[in-house]
């Protein structure tokens, strides 16, 4: 656990060097491998704001433990080839890798192979993520600009936005639909 502890803090001394927020790798919360890959053609011209509907979490045991859950259903209940999103915010201020930066998602029917999905981790229908989660969000976005993922001419979305769904929640909904660059 402390060796874990060591390479997560150098892990968020280099991702602030990049004005990026802490990311936890896969390697790090344990993912299983993916049975398959599909490249992502970067920049991607949109951002999909999802939630998971699961559990909130606080630290890195228990995001972890919700993000290798979101896995296992994914990849044994849905047969998908991994994990969903590409990234999964806790309100613990970490953001956790799924698929990543350069890998198409399954999390918006139609929109994956132009997208990048980034989704928090819990129930955001009656109340929004806190302020770590939501500062985090917001980081993970404009370093992925920085590093060349993302256009900088992006659009940012909720999930109900591109498909029919409740997806991100109402509360979450009300924040992002504030943010720079949202469009309906």
């Amino acid at each position: 656990m402390l060796l874990l502890m060591r390479v997560v803090l150098l892990s968020a001394l280099c991702a602030a060097a990049l004005g990026c927020p802490t990311i936890i790798t896969r390697s790090q919360w344990g993912a299983r491998p993916p049975r398959s890959r599909v490249p992502l053609k970067t920049p991607v011209p949109y951002v999909i704001i999802h939630h998971t509907v699961g559990n909130r979490c606080f630290n890195l045991a228990s995001c972890s433990r919700e993000v290798k859950g979101i896995q296992n259903y994914h990849m044994d209940s849905n047969r998908w080839p991994d994990i969903g999103y590409n990234f999964l915010i806790g309100e613990d201020g970490r953001v956790y890798e799924g698929r990543g930066w350069s890998t198409v998602g399954a999390h918006a029917k139609n929109w994956n192979h132009k997208s990048l999905g980034f989704s928090f981790l819990g129930n955001f229908s009656n109340r929004p993520p806190n302020a770590a989660a939501l500062n985090a969000a917001q980081s993970l976005i404009q370093c992925a600009v920085k590093r060349g993922f993302l256009r900088r001419s992006y659009t940012l979305k909720g999930h109900r936005n591109v498909n029919p769904t409740s997806c991100p929640g109402n509360a979450l909904y009300g924040v992002i639909s504030r943010w720079p660059r949202f469009k309906a």
